[in-house]
């Protein structure tokens, strides 16, 4: 399960939590969300997610150790890095957000509780508000003519005094000191989690993973039985068949599915890499793909319960209660946890959730780029100072992150989140699975498969592949492409000139392979060019497993009769791992870390 942008529970790279890349948000119909959700998640989702898991076990390699399969896609495992550290950057942002209401609930009311507040506006209207009575005597004519926006006691501390919201994405105004010391505090919170490495994280994961389901359920339980709930419920699961046409939908479907299963980020292929060879990461990619769907699913009923009773308090429709983005988790919820008795508790609650289930997808994103740093330079010494790698990406992450904290900084991370982190994933797994399939070989890889789980994969995933995944991700990027739309976030519309920056984001990560394409062909052997593109995409020979006695068949390693016999095999990558039957020991990794093979993704 992951922590979203986009504010709701699902879960993920990286919830029944809140993360999404794609703008979704109660402003779209949800439910014609659902239809191509659980077709993305069928036909790419869990086949990519299977693909990378098999990826990085059978090689025991990071994002970038694994192109050995096919040099010239190299630059597949840089675009890896570049979205990587977009969405670092940006993801510990939302975290450090759930730190500060971490620490405001820490009171004996909440202060998004009332609307007596010196940052609301007479257009605020509390569930608990003394006036509510009032407010409620109004009667239906002077509703309907109405010109005033109603909004919650929660909204207007989210937009006017936690993020005290300029009026344009130029206008940085000032730093919010408050966020600007959470980030702080998030950064060396991960720091301090991966000084070892993945062992330093992985016990905590057994609390964080059934956690956020008891959260899940007492939010659900309390949910559907406000007035209003089942309004909002019928919004989620109401076809609007007219929608399916919509490219959009398709694309955020897509980045959803991308984003919650962590695909193309590069983290998947880095944990798995320290898989034992012989796991069973096919029966892994099938339980954890559909856990993850039904949590989202379990996630929306909690969600739009919520928003349902916050529509009908408020006297709008249900697409109007909340922002989209992170508006969500910092809006609808809050406001939901007022009606809960000794709201503060379950308030530090929620967020310490949010912030399990952040931290966790930002260990993954940091792990992933700390292991290719490794695994690129790859000699002795950068294995052995590991930890500052380590220090030196999370400082660099804090401070690109500083302009994030200003009062535009919403701006930015939504910007950053639809563009630098969108449909570059869906680019790059594309290119992935073409370079898998077709270049190196799909009957290379079937095969490669089959040695290390002791059957090929089933026929489904053959075809998925080789033809129907590709395929749908391209006709989503072709329409997606007429259909485009600039982004907005509420009534403000993005300047020209931010959404150029977005899109360089964008093909900053996908600019990676070409770039590092034309670089091998170059240095590629061969008298034509012909000779160089195959010298560049041929698999190179130290490809295959990281041990020994896992090196058989066409891996197996070739000596003369005379001298086999003297010497002695060296596995490619000693610091990957030793020999399974030490598994129970510790070994060294490549990224400097001592860790059991018995570690699981």
């Amino acid at each position: 399960m992951k922590l979203g942008t986009h504010g709701a529970v699902q879960p993920g790279p990286p919830d029944g939590s809140c993360e999404q890349p794609g703008p979704l948000g109660p402003s779209q119909q949800v439910s014609a969300f659902m239809f191509p959700y659980f077709i993305m998640l069928v036909f790419c989702g869990i086949p990519l997610f299977f693909m990378e898991l098999s990826f990085g076990q059978f090689a025991s390699q990071g994002c970038l150790g694994v192109w050995r399969v096919s040099p010239m896609f190299k630059g597949v495992g840089y675009g890896m890095m570049v979205v990587s550290t977009y969405i670092g950057i940006y993801y510990n942002v939302v975290i450090c957000i759930a730190f500060y209401y971490f620490f405001v609930s820490m009171t004996r009311v909440l202060p998004w509780t009332y609307c007596s507040n010196p940052w609301n506006t007479p257009d605020c209207v509390g569930v608990l508000d003394g006036n509510l009575s009032s407010r409620a005597a109004l009667n239906i004519t002077q509703l309907l003519n109405s010109t005033q926006k109603r909004t919650s006691p929660s909204e207007e501390y989210w937009r006017r005094y936690v993020l005290n919201l300029s009026d344009d994405i130029g206008n940085l105004g000032e730093v919010r000191l408050p966020l600007l010391g959470c980030l702080g505090v998030s950064w060396v919170v991960v720091f301090l989690c991966l000084i070892k490495g993945v062992k330093s994280s992985g016990k905590v994961v057994y609390f964080t993973a059934t956690f956020p389901y008891v959260v899940l359920t007492i939010l659900f339980v309390r949910g559907i039985t406000l007035e209003g709930a089942v309004t909002g419920i019928m919004y989620y699961l109401t076809p609007q068949w007219d929608k399916i046409l919509n490219a959009k939908v398709w694309g955020d479907a897509a980045s959803q599915i991308f984003y919650s299963l962590g695909c193309a980020w590069g983290g998947l292929i880095t944990m798995a890499s320290y898989n034992k060879f012989n796991n069973n990461c096919y029966r892994d990619s099938i339980i954890i793909s559909i856990t993850n769907c039904a949590t989202s699913v379990y996630a929306g009923f909690v969600i739009f319960s919520i928003l349902g009773f916050m529509a009908n308090h408020l006297g709008v429709d249900v697409s109007k209660v909340a922002d989209h983005g992170p508006g969500l988790a910092f809006v609808a919820y809050p406001e939901a946890l007022t009606l809960l008795p000794i709201s503060p508790l379950w308030s530090i609650l929620f967020f310490f959730m949010l912030i399990l289930l952040g931290l966790g997808t930002q260990f993954c994103l940091l792990e992933t780029l700390v292991t290719a740093i490794v695994d690129e330079v790859g000699n002795e010494w950068i294995i052995r100072k590991k930890t500052f790698v380590t220090l030196g990406v999370a400082v660099a992450g804090f401070l690109l992150g500083v302009p994030l904290t200003t009062q535009a900084g919403i701006y930015w991370l939504l910007l950053m989140d639809n563009y630098a982190a969108s449909f570059s994933l869906v680019v790059i797994s594309c290119i992935m699975c073409v370079a898998i399939m077709y270049i190196y070989g799909h009957r290379n890889y079937f095969k490669d498969i089959e040695m290390m789980l002791g059957f090929p994969p089933p026929l489904f995933f053959q075809i998925c592949w080789r033809f129907i995944s590709p395929a749908i991700i391209f006709f989503i990027l072709v329409f997606t492409v007429i259909q485009y739309r600039p982004i907005s976030y509420n009534e403000y519309v993005y300047p020209t000139w931010a959404i150029s920056i977005g899109f360089l984001m964008a093909l900053s990560s996908v600019i990676c392979i070409p770039i590092y394409a034309i670089y091998k062909v170059c240095r590629s052997e061969g008298d034509t060019l012909l000779e160089r593109l195959k010298n560049a995409t041929k698999a190179s020979k130290d490809w295959g497993p990281a041990l020994p006695e896992h090196r058989s068949g066409r891996y197996a390693p070739v000596f003369s009769p005379s001298t086999e016999s003297h010497l002695e095999v060296q596995p490619l990558q000693p610091e990957k791992g030793q020999s399974e039957a030490a598994a129970a020991s510790p070994v060294q990794g490549s990224n400097g870390s001592a860790h059991s093979q018995d570690s699981r993704l």
